[in-house]
């Protein structure tokens, strides 16, 4: 791929164009808003200015409810050789564009698994798709160019490609990224009309639960409009594990012990639901997921403490395999959570006491 062309300058279109220019691609940028293409370029996405002809690869990286229309626009014109989208939601653009009478054999549909709750160009970063699945959605009508550009596209990327069924696909992500926004938002809704003494108890649990309830409204309606069915399956299964454990909550409060075990035996029950789900979730790059140990550190809050941390870590010779950061209210401090082998943690904690830190237990 030598030149593509990237139809919509929010954070997936520039992040991508990012990716793209840093690897020697040309890279056109369009946007309905002209100051935001401008503002792409401006970070060494590309250019502003339209090609001279037919690029290699045109990416659309528009709303779901604009992917068709837009695409038919981009094929009309003959932009490129190939044509993909970046939409969150594959099934219903797909027969949009179909409906429209546009040939499908230079079309591929695709999702990059990644993103921020910011959005726009200036949230954009080069490697934002880095060791991320990248969904792509062929049909037995896809060309195998095509096919190929969005596999070169993916690798540029240093993405990891995944083929699955549109339909398949947006039920999946009905099930992993839609419902947990819809119930993130919910959860953080509680917090608008809380009482002050009780938002100020507000720790990394509730900050873990509600971190993509910081994501831009108007998106997402956008990208739930495009979903609707998949997502309401999903909730509705939830709304039946809700009522359960509210009627084993309401038990507990029972005066009759029979009913306070059965309480208890139905919350257990949906716990260790969530421990088997949770299980199954892939762990550090995409493998099974691993036991790790906490190493918990107090940390100040003074520039280049954490650097020092991590440099204290590698002086042991652990690999730090995640990091947590729970801050402490009204102090200048915090906790930082070292994840690492169960068999590194003593020596970790050896060393870092050593060194003057200050490990809790």
């Amino acid at each position: 791929m030598r030149t593509a062309l990237v139809i919509g300058t929010g954070l997936i279109g520039t992040s991508a164009a990012l990716a793209l220019a840093g690897r020697g691609v040309t890279v056109h940028l369009s946007d309905h808003d002209p100051s935001r293409a401008r503002t792409a370029a401006a970070l060494g996405a590309g250019t502003d200015e339209a090609p001279d002809g037919p690029v290699d690869l045109a990416v659309v990286a528009v709303p779901p409810t604009h992917v068709a229309t837009t695409l038919a626009t981009a094929m009309r014109h003959g932009a490129a050789r190939g044509y993909l989208d970046v939409a969150s939601v594959k099934g219903g653009p797909r027969r949009e564009l179909a409906a429209l009478g546009l040939a499908m054999s230079s079309y591929i549909g695709t999702h990059p698994m990644a993103g921020k709750e910011r959005s726009g160009p200036l949230a954009a970063t080069a490697d934002l798709f880095d060791g991320r699945p990248w969904v792509l959605t062929p049909t037995r009508d896809t060309d195998t160019e095509v096919l190929n550009l969005a596999l070169e596209l993916v690798a540029l990327c240093r993405a990891v490609p995944v083929v699955m069924d549109a339909d398949a696909h947006d039920r999946a992500v009905a099930l992993v990224s839609h419902t947990p926004q819809l119930v993130s938002s919910m959860v953080a809704a509680r917090l608008e009309e809380a009482d002050e003494t009780a938002v100020r108890l507000c720790g990394q649990g509730i900050r873990d639960v509600t971190r993509i309830a910081a994501s831009d409204p108007a998106m997402w309606v956008e990208i739930l409009s495009a979903n609707p069915g998949p997502v309401a399956d999903v909730l509705a299964g939830i709304a039946a594990d809700l009522g359960e454990t509210v009627e084993a909550l309401r038990a507990l409060q029972s005066s009759d012990e029979e009913k306070r075990r059965g309480g208890a035996a139905g919350i257990e029950d949906v716990l260790k639901r969530g421990n088997a789900g949770r299980t199954r979730m892939p762990g550090k790059h995409g493998a099974a997921p691993a036991a790790y140990e906490v190493v918990a550190v107090l940390v100040s809050d003074r520039p280049g403490e954490l650097a020092r941390i991590f440099a204290d870590a590698g002086h042991a010779g652990v690999n730090v395999e995640d990091v947590r950061i729970e801050h402490a209210t009204g102090q200048q401090a915090g906790l930082v959570q070292l994840m690492v082998e169960p068999s590194a943690a003593p020596v970790l904690s050896a060393a870092l006491r050593e060194r003057g830190w200050s490990i809790r237990q």
